[in-house]
């Protein structure tokens, strides 16, 4: 997965070849359009109150492609809280020039509001947020013990040695984000399961179509694997950070609209079908889960997002 997906040259996303959206390999939340980004700003307001209206407030994204839901989140900001605009500084985590680029790009009226930075360990420390909306699922993972060899002149899984962390570059970067975070929440989006229902599976994926092996269409297609939230959890709880919420998409964004009525309350016909496929639960709204975890802010009462969920722990099974 390292290989394939961010080679310098040849790999999927680092190359730039990733396509997202109606002609490209898969959907995302942003790709449906910019509700998303505006969901998550009403979100991110309320994060900001309670951290007492801080100025230099911190939204650190990470996989952020090509900056559109970095646009639509400073876009709906400005509009409907300028007291949060005025405090929010924007940084995108970008190793690759090429998507930075375009991100510049899309994010030309507000160059001077986002920051790049090309690793974690660059950051400063800050307080904020750090969201994330489908990069955990990349990450490389240990598939059983697996490894990758050759059965003649094509690649195919052959056994390794057994043991190892299932996904240590989830556990590392959890490490690093962990020390950077003075105070605020991580917010991560993707698709996975709690421990109890977790299965592990790579999905390859290229034109709307699930490929059957990771070896088909290399660096022409997306791989990516289910995120173990429980695992995630338990290894956020022991480096200090705690638990904020979670649930799925359709809960989470159900929480956010009921405190906004006057918001989507009377939306165009346009922004109601984006809010279908982000909530029906046989299009994104069972497909993606939301955690949130949270260092040295309270919150005895949850987030707006969190309005209709279960305890996390109950949740999780932890």
């Amino acid at each position: 997965m390292e290989q394939v997906l961010y080679h310098p040259e040849h790999g999927y996303y680092s190359s730039g070849r990733a396509a997202i959206g109606r002609r490209g390999d898969y959907f995302t939340n942003v790709s449906i359009g910019p509700v998303f980004g505006e969901l998550l700003a009403a979100q991110f307001a309320e994060i900001w109150e309670r951290l007492d209206r801080i100025d230099n407030f911190f939204i650190v994204e990470q996989g952020a492609h090509d900056g559109q839901f970095a646009r639509d989140v400073l876009e709906s900001t400005q509009r409907r809280f300028p007291e949060f605009f005025s405090a929010l500084r924007y940084q995108i985590v970008e190793p690759f020039s090429v998507l930075q680029d375009r991100q510049s790009q899309m994010l030309q009226q507000f160059r001077d509001r986002v920051l790049w930075k090309k690793s974690l360990d660059e950051l400063e420390a800050f307080a904020g947020i750090h969201f994330s909306n489908e990069l955990l699922d990349a990450m490389p993972i240990n598939l059983r013990g697996k490894l990758v060899g050759l059965d003649g002149d094509k690649f195919a899984f052959v056994e390794g040695p057994a043991g190892g962390r299932l996904n240590q570059a989830m556990l590392d970067w959890l490490s690093c984000l962990s020390r950077k975070l003075q105070r605020g929440l991580v917010v991560a989006i993707d698709y996975g399961f709690s421990r109890a229902e977790f299965r592990e599976s790579v999905r390859v994926r290229a034109r709307h179509r699930l490929l059957d092996s990771p070896f088909e269409e290399i660096g022409q297609a997306d791989v990516t694997a289910h995120v173990n939230w429980t695992y995630l959890a338990e290894h956020a709880l022991a480096m200090g950070l705690s638990l904020a919420g979670f649930c799925d998409q359709h809960h989470f964004i159900t929480g956010i609209v009921a405190e906004f009525p006057r918001f989507f309350g009377e939306a165009d016909a346009k922004t109601k079908r984006q809010l279908q496929t982000l909530l029906h639960p046989e299009m994104l709204g069972r497909t993606f889960q939301v955690l949130a975890l949270v260092k040295d802010v309270d919150l005895a009462v949850p987030l707006r997002g969190f309005k209709f969920a279960r305890s996390p722990r109950e949740a999780l099974g932890l």
